[in-house]
């Protein structure tokens, strides 16, 4: 694999630091848990949705943090004593505490988030304030003014 030096990039932009660690972020290769199992969807050009496959775990034991461009999503079991009756043949339903983390872009604020069949369901919109929106400027007719 291949690696890239990234720093000429960081003398170059100016004001693009949050971009500059983005990238050095996604050069890292670090291994990411690949629990809980998740999926990412595009619904409509600026809304999205995660669905998270949290079986097992309750709404009080799942804890969403939104803070900056980043989503935090933790899932920490209540302890309950074993039960001793219990002999698992095959025990394949995770029961492990678990910390995901989502890197948002500019200004996509979470909606909402349900918990439905085992399910977490995490909707995302883009929301681009109007001063960053496109415009269309007319032209006037008007003449223009010199400065003596």
């Amino acid at each position: 694999m291949q690696t890239f030096d990234l720093s000429p990039l960081h003398r170059s932009f100016i004001g693009f630091d949050h971009l500059t660690s983005l990238m050095d972020a996604a050069a890292k290769n670090e291994k990411q848990p690949s629990f809980p199992p998740y999926n990412i969807e595009a619904l409509d050009k600026d809304k999205y949705r995660i669905t998270m496959a949290v079986a097992g775990f309750t709404e009080q034991e799942l804890a969403l943090e939104s803070e900056g461009n980043t989503l935090l999503i933790k899932g920490e079991k209540q302890s309950k004593a074993p039960n001793k009756e219990a002999k698992f043949i095959h025990q394949g339903i995770a029961q492990r505490n678990f910390e995901r983390k989502f890197q948002l872009g500019d200004h996509v604020k979470v909606l909402g988030a349900e918990l439905e069949n085992g399910l977490l369901v995490v909707d995302l919109e883009r929301e681009i304030p109007e001063a960053l929106k496109p415009r269309k400027i007319s032209i006037g007719s008007g003449q223009l003014l010199e400065n003596n």
